[in-house]
């Protein structure tokens, strides 16, 4: 089965998962190897936090893990 992202994971859990997921971090300026909140911030409470859209973000990351 493949793996999924969800809004609910850590910043640490999905950068943990596959290092490509920082170039879509990257790409929504989302800073998160450096924040200290990376531990601890849902997907979903970053997102919210730097008004992106959270939707938006994991149709991008969950794209990483599709064979």
């Amino acid at each position: 089965m493949a793996q999924k992202i969800t809004k609910d994971m850590t910043f640490n859990q999905v950068l943990q998962m596959n290092p490509a997921v920082s170039k879509v971090f990257d790409k929504f300026n989302l800073d998160c190897g450096e924040c200290l909140g990376a531990s601890t911030e849902s997907l979903a409470q970053g997102a919210k936090a730097h008004g992106l859209n959270i939707d938006e973000i994991l149709v991008e990351l969950n794209a990483i893990f599709k064979n």
